[in-house]
């Protein structure tokens, strides 16, 4: 496996990437992006992107925050994401300039891209769906589902699927159901799985804050990723080899 970092820069903010890929095929292959939790582009989504690279894929794990910039706790984190959910175009055109980045790279087929997201990077890649940004879909995965005010009437061309815990204090409901007509009245391709007794941040086995919402369910976390790897194969038809 190959593993390097490719920096990029968005409104004069230098962005670290992770590429892994398999070395011993050198041609442009299908290509998943993945946009990081709250916390920032840590080993959590650097281990999604070996993970997908040992199928076959080129994974890029994008930054939003910074070079070097993780945060501490959810305090920090906190203050990293909250400026991105205040001005989500900027949040959108940090994603097209990551998609941008990752599309330049020449292992990377750029007319078979998709983009998947934990957290806070399921609404970055849901907004990346809503600005009919090129990629072929996207995967949130506990994802934040609020609406970004700026794309109503755009249609969706993205193939979509939510993959939510039904216990998710961080995207209730109501947000569910409003996501649901969103990508309705767009036109999108989408689906939703809906994990019972299951809460935010279901795929991260470091999650264990009841009170806060978030935490493990490795039930939830192997079905949801089951249907990542469905989802892929579908979105590129010819898949690359599994390992």
């Amino acid at each position: 496996m190959i593993e390097k970092y490719v920096d990029y820069v968005h409104n004069d903010v230098t962005l670290e990437g992770y590429l892994a890929f398999d070395g011993q095929n050198i041609l442009p292959r299908p290509t998943v992006l993945i946009a990081h939790t709250w916390e920032g582009r840590g080993e959590f989504v650097c281990d999604k992107a070996r993970k997908l690279a040992g199928q076959g894929y080129a994974a890029f794990a994008i930054d939003l925050y910074g070079k070097g910039v993780i945060g501490s706790g959810p305090e920090e984190n906190g203050r990293l994401m909250q400026p991105f959910l205040d001005d989500r175009p900027m949040l959108q055109e940090r994603m097209l300039k990551a998609l941008e980045a990752a599309s330049s790279l020449d292992v990377v087929d750029n007319k078979n891209i998709a983009a998947i997201g934990y957290c806070f990077g399921g609404l970055c890649v849901l907004d990346l769906a809503r600005v009919g940004a090129n990629v072929r879909g996207v995967v949130s995965f506990h994802g934040l589902l609020s609406q970004p005010g700026n794309t109503h009437g755009k249609p969706i061309t993205a193939k979509t699927l939510v993959l939510h815990g039904h216990d998710d204090p961080m995207a209730p409901i109501k947000d569910v159901i409003a996501i649901e007509k969103e990508f309705t009245a767009a036109g999108a391709d989408w689906q939703i799985n809906v994990y019972g007794n299951t809460m935010h941040s279901f795929t991260n086995p470091h999650a264990n804050d009841p009170a806060m919402g978030t935490v493990y369910n490795s039930l939830a976390d192997r079905r949801s990723w089951d249907s990542l790897k469905n989802f892929l194969r579908e979105l590129f038809e010819k898949m690359p080899n599994e390992r």
